[in-house]
Parts: structure tokens; sequence; C-alpha cells
């Protein structure tokens, strides 16, 4: 039992930073956030809540520079500043945007919040058990090598998020008329967007490359169609 222990720590102390991770984030939105009120937007995330059953789909702006979307951990969405301005400069559609809601909606509605807290506090534990077993065999990099190894599982499960989100959000899309298009036109567009230049490799990525969640979202919507049609 002794020798759990420190897993056993770990494991709770991941729970705690990941809550108190979640109240900040979510005091951080409310100070900084307002209400989203574009009307072509307001229109498409109509289609949205109707599509989902639902009687309003509230999304919010939050007021950084960076170009993002996110889901909180309470289910709220977001849109960030930067990204509303990119859309009434032209660089985006509404339709893009509206693609970016869905997309955060399927976050929402898998699940992954809770997930991704559950994740996290395993992760902590492998760490914290990695770090005793490489400790003793390569003293000094075993903490670094432990960090690295974690860090890659982390990766790993971000990127089955999205895939999912992708799917989930590009079922939504065309079951309301929006269609896929504007999905794959700003996965295509947001490396130009958000400056990024290059990419770390695939073990390291938080989110699957472009062309293969392209390829992915394409796969889809082919089975969706009937035998036969174009």
């Amino acid at each position: 039992m002794l020798r759990l222990t420190p897993i056993l720590i770990a494991i709770l102390a991941g729970l705690i930073m990941y809550m108190i991770s979640a109240w900040r984030t979510g005091r951080e939105l409310d100070a900084r956030s307002t209400l989203l009120a574009d009307a072509p937007i307001l229109k498409l995330t109509s289609q949205l809540a109707k599509t989902l059953n639902l009687k309003n789909l509230a999304v919010y702006v939050y007021e950084v520079d960076q170009v993002n979307g996110l889901a909180a951990p309470d289910g709220r969405i977001f849109i960030t500043r930067g990204f509303f301005q990119a859309y009434h400069a032209g660089k985006v559609t509404a339709a893009e945007i509206a693609s970016v809601i869905a997309h955060e909606l399927g976050h929402v509605a898998l699940g992954h919040a809770r997930r991704r807290m559950i994740d996290f506090s395993g992760q902590n534990a492998i760490r914290v058990a990695l770090m005793m077993v490489l400790g003793r065999f390569i003293p000094g990099l075993g903490v670094y090598l432990a960090n690295f190894l974690t860090q890659m599982l982390s990766a790993r499960l971000s990127r089955q998020d999205e895939y999912e989100a992708d799917a989930w959000a590009a079922a939504v899309l065309v079951k309301s008329g929006i269609g896929i298009a504007p999905q794959i036109s700003l996965l295509q567009k947001i490396a130009g967007l958000t400056g990024q230049r290059g990419e770390p490799p695939v073990w390291l990525l938080s989110h699957p490359k472009t062309v293969e969640r392209v390829a992915a979202i394409k796969q889809l919507a082919s089975s969706w169609k009937p035998p036969g049609s174009r």
C-alpha cells in the first residue's frame, strides 16, 4: 500500500489542479467576455440550435487577440476577439465561424472536459510512476524522460478529442444545412490566421495535422451519401 501512496496522491493532486484551473478559467471568461451579437452568425447558430433541439444557443466573445474557439468547463461556447476581428476583416465567413462553434459544441456534447479531468489525473499518476521507475535506472534524466513520455500521451489523447469533435460537428453542420465546406475551408486557413509556421513532430501535436482532419471529414461525408450519388 505504501508503494501506491505516491501514485494515489498524484491522482488526487491532478484532480485538485484541474478543478482549480477550471475555476480560474471560468472567472477569467466571466470577466473578459461579452455575448455575441452579430446577425449573420446568429442566424447560423439558430440553425444549429434548431438541429440540436435547443431553445437558445448562446455564444460569447472572449476579449483576447488570439484566433481561437473554446468550450469552457461549464459548457459555454466562446470565440476570441481575434477570431471575430478576422471575420469582420473578411478573412473568415460567418459559416466558418459557425463551424468553429459546432466543433466546440462537439467537445461539450462528447464530454471532453470531464474526460480531460480524468485524463489529467491519470497522466499525473503515470508521470509520478515513471519518475519513480526511471529515476532508479537513469538518475537525473528520469524526470525529463517521464515528462516527455507523459506529454506524448497527453498529445495523443488531445488529437483523439479533436477528431471526435470534428466528426460530431460535421454531422450537425450537414443536418442543419450549413454543410462541411466551411468546416474544411476554415481548417485550411487556420495556420495563416494563427501565424503558425511549420509543425512539431506529430507525436507532440495537440491537434491532428490539417490535411488529416480534412481527409477524415471528407471520408465521413462520403460515407453519408446514398449509393450511386455524386
